[in-house]
């Protein structure tokens, strides 16, 4: 019987590997962004305009779902690569200055080092320096595949503040 059910299961599994192999050689099979899988690197995307307000000229953009990383609403030009050396976005962001210039100050998520479970005091952590990992800057993209999802905020602060450092255990036992 166990037999006959590995045979069984064999013969489902090379017949799905077939058709998945056909498909991914028909021309319908494509990627998101339009090209053959096999031409991938050779895409070439539309013309982006990235957001040309200067930092301290723009406005605050809701964010996408509670405790989203906010899209950054000025322009970066001139402002990377950012490096552990090298990080403009500090100069105004940094918890001990935003206030007196305006800016949105960086959360204390950043200030955490969840490795080692302690604070960084008035430094970065180590794995938060790289801003652009998580946050995109502003731009007139169209969306590659259509979306429907709304966010549901907790509150109003929700849409334009992060609370994650109080509530990253909530539900965690």
């Amino acid at each position: 019987m166990k037999k006959k059910m590995f045979l069984l299961s064999a013969a489902a599994s090379l017949f799905i590997a077939v058709c998945t192999l056909e498909a991914a050689n028909s021309d319908q099979m494509k990627i998101v962004r339009g090209a053959d899988l096999e031409n991938e690197n050779k895409v070439i995307l539309g013309n982006i305009d990235y957001n040309g307000t200067q930092p301290g000229e723009s406005t605050l953009v809701e964010r996408s779902y509670e405790n989203a990383p906010p899209i950054i609403p000025h322009s970066i030009e001139g402002m990377l690569p950012i490096t552990t050396d090298n990080n403009s976005c500090l100069s105004c962001h940094d918890k001990s200055i935003a206030k007196d210039v305006g800016a949105t100050p960086i959360p204390a998520t950043h200030y955490y080092d969840y490795r080692h479970n302690k604070k960084t005091g008035n430094s970065i952590s180590d794995a938060r320096f790289n801003c652009n990992q998580c946050h995109v800057a502003l731009s007139d993209a169209k969306p590659l595949v259509e979306n429907n999802f709304k966010a549901d905020f907790k509150n109003e602060k929700s849409k334009k503040s992060s609370n994650l450092f109080d509530v990253i255990n909530e539900g965690v036992k």
